[in-house]
């Protein structure tokens, strides 16, 4: 089984976890082993990489709290 990853250059969906209709784009600007600049709704931002319960990447473009949206790497827009 492989592991998603964010990849520099690609465009990721990400969703509400209040709202799953309500869906945000975020492109990856740049990215090292723990971090991914990306560029999002709010701008360009530099963000920690964590692993969701698949094993998958993950970042919280909006920051992280209990209803914070989430934006895996597993959701690549075609």
């Amino acid at each position: 089984m492989t592991t998603a990853t964010f990849q520099t250059g690609k465009t990721y969906r990400g969703r509400f976890i209040g709202d799953a209709d309500a869906v945000f784009q975020v492109k990856v600007m740049a990215r090292t082993a723990k971090t991914s600049t990306v560029f999002g709704p709010e701008g360009l931002a530099q963000l920690r990489i964590s692993f969701d319960h698949e094993g998958g990447e993950q970042v919280f473009p909006f920051g992280k709290y209990s209803m914070a949206p989430v934006c895996r790497a597993k959701r690549l827009v075609a």
